[in-house]
């Protein structure tokens, strides 16, 4: 595992990644087109392979770990991409093209791979008990779960953020800190919906960038 071992099978750490342009916050839709195209037919793949790993964790109780480092890969390239446009605005830096990981990327991803799942649960996890997370990242995000682009509280935090880094050349930290927290929610309740960990998401907003229980670190360079 690339984190150290904290009991959270989802890590998701981020570092602001300083200096930040005042403008080119503006344009990132634009830059950021080529991922979105390729993240298009990659979201089509995930969603294939986990209706698979669906039947295999139904017969079998295992998520078959080529499927689970490939979804765990569109998991990370999102991140990515996200944190760079307007999921967190929080480095310039421009994603690498990329499913593994990337360890001096200020926004990373982990999932610890499941020896065992329970073949009951992945019956009724992803639609009935995820409903009421569903119902709160839709406020977090505005759509889907796995959509960072149509709204929501995170987008209107991040305009927020970029008039600020406009105005005064600064992100305020505040808001970053919430930003990932709202952000960490929502990938937790995405791996959790894809059937990767049993571990039901919290109901806890964990601020800031590092996991809890991580290192302030724990997204820089290794």
């Amino acid at each position: 595992m690339a984190f150290s071992a904290t009991g959270r099978p989802v890590r998701v750490d981020a570092r602001l990644d300083l200096p930040l342009s005042r403008w080119l916050w503006l344009v990132k839709w634009i830059l950021a087109i080529p991922h979105w195209i390729v993240l298009f037919f990659l979201w089509i793949a995930f969603f294939l392979l986990s209706v698979a790993a669906f039947f295999a964790i139904l017969f079998t109780g295992r998520y078959p770990r080529p499927v689970f480092d490939f979804n765990l890969g569109v998991l990370r390239w999102s991140w990515r991409v996200s944190y760079y446009a307007y999921g967190a605005l929080g480095t310039d830096r421009y994603p690498p093209f990329s499913l593994a990981e990337e360890p001096d990327y200020p926004a990373r991803l982990d999932i610890a791979y499941p020896g065992q799942l329970s073949r009951g649960l992945v019956l009724v996890k992803w639609w009935l008990l995820a409903l009421p997370q569903y119902a709160l990242v839709a406020i977090f995000v505005g759509g889907g779960k796995e959509d960072w682009v149509s709204g929501g509280l995170v987008m209107l935090l991040v305009l927020f953020a970029g008039v600020a880094l406009a105005v005064t050349g600064r992100y305020p930290p505040g808001i970053h800190d919430l930003v990932v927290g709202l952000d960490r929610w929502v990938l937790r309740v995405a791996a959790y919906a894809a059937l990767m960990t049993d571990t039901y998401p919290p109901f806890r907003l964990d601020q800031g960038g590092p996991e809890p229980g991580g290192t302030p670190d724990a997204a820089g360079p290794r």
